[in-house]
């Protein structure tokens, strides 16, 4: 298995203009074929924090698989935050009871 700093040096060195995030993640996986991607996207925000070699446009779209891929999940469905509106007169009447 391969570590995070190798996985990290291979997406440096594969993160080139116009590649996509499924490009991406097909040629790190011919050099590693046990990393999962999981692990690819880890590695990808290890690169963010070690050095980018001076290139911020590498960085840059380092970050955005990173991002994209974590937030995209496999398959998941984000769930949805709501805010419930608040039951102001059951509030009070509770209050009211623990008085008396």
């Amino acid at each position: 298995m391969a570590t995070i700093e190798q996985l990290a040096a291979t997406l440096q060195g594969l993160a080139g203009p116009g590649i996509k995030r499924k490009e991406l993640i097909a040629a790190v996986r011919e050099k590693h074929p046990k990393a999962s991607k999981k692990d690819i996207v880890r590695a990808a925000f290890y690169a963010l924090t070690s050095t980018v070699e001076g290139d911020v446009e590498r960085a840059h779209r380092l970050q955005d698989f990173a991002l994209s891929e974590r937030t995209a999940g496999d398959g998941e469905v984000p769930l949805s935050v709501t805010r419930r509106k608040k039951d102001r007169r059951r509030d009070a009447r509770r209050g009211a009871q623990q008085v008396h």
